[in-house]
Formats: C-alpha cells, structure tokens, sequence
C-alpha cells in the first residue's frame, strides 16, 4: 500500500505535467525508502524499481505496460494487470495468504540492494543500454527544463 504522501507527490506532478514515468518515480523512491528502513528488502535494484512500477500502475499512473518483445510475457501480463486495476477496469482481488507470502519473501531479501552504490551501478547500465542519440536528447531535454525552472 503507499503511502499517503507518495500518491499526493505523484499527483502534484500529474497536475505539473510531467511525463508518467516521473509520476511513477514517486513510488520508485518510496520502495527504495521502505527497504532502506528495513520494511523489507529485494533481490535486485531492478526488482526494487519493478515494485514501484507496479504500484504506480495500480494507483492509477497512466503508465502503460511494456510493448511485446521488450520483456518477459509474464512480466507483460503482470503489468497490463496491475494497470488496468489502476484504470479501474478491472477489480483488484484481495489475496491475504498470497500478501502474506509475498511479504514474508521480501523480508527475507537484503537491504544492499539499494544502496548508492548498487542504484548507481544500474544507472549506468541504463544508459548504457541507450544510443548516445537517446542519451543526448536526454540532456537536452534536462537543460531545457532546467532554463525553465531557473530562467
């Protein structure tokens, strides 16, 4: 469930026009807060990232799931879920012995898994993963919203 305060973030930046993906950044970084202070942990800074993605997607971030061939199927299918339940297009099953199964795998999981080193470590394997076109127009993008903000 997330916090109060990350949905109202998500929707103050809804209202600002920022893309879906920042919205969803709000849930990303309440994850990497609750496995910092021990709520629970995770397996992989991308297993982090996923969850908050997911919450996002149920709380009703317009942020559709992946196009076919670019992830798993059962990653896919996962997500247009989790999407549609946010849309409310679909009802969202209460499953407490599953919740609970869940909650008690993640606890499990190390809490190193986002510390700076290892965020910064997937950072760069992102980019890494981008044409230097994307990365390019991505800076540009950044300076024009900086000028913005600052001018």
């Amino acid at each position: 469930m997330p916090w109060k305060q990350t949905i109202q973030r998500a929707r103050a930046d809804k209202r600002a026009g920022k893309s879906p993906t920042t919205q969803a950044g709000e849930f990303v970084r309440e994850q990497i807060e609750k496995i910092r202070h021990g709520k629970h942990g995770a397996r992989s800074p991308q297993q982090a990232i996923a969850i908050g993605l997911s919450e996002a997607r149920r709380a009703g971030v317009d942020l559709p799931p992946p196009k076919k061939g670019r992830t798993k199927e059962r990653t896919r299918r996962s997500a247009k879920r989790a999407y549609e339940v946010g849309q409310h297009k679909r009802r969202a099953r209460k499953r407490p012995k599953a919740s609970r199964a869940v909650s008690r795998a993640l606890k499990q999981e190390p809490r190193s898994t986002v510390s700076h080193k290892a965020l910064s470590r997937q950072a760069r394997t992102a980019a890494s993963r981008r044409t230097a076109a994307q990365r390019s127009a991505a800076a540009r993008k950044a300076a024009r919203s900086r000028a913005r903000r600052n001018g």
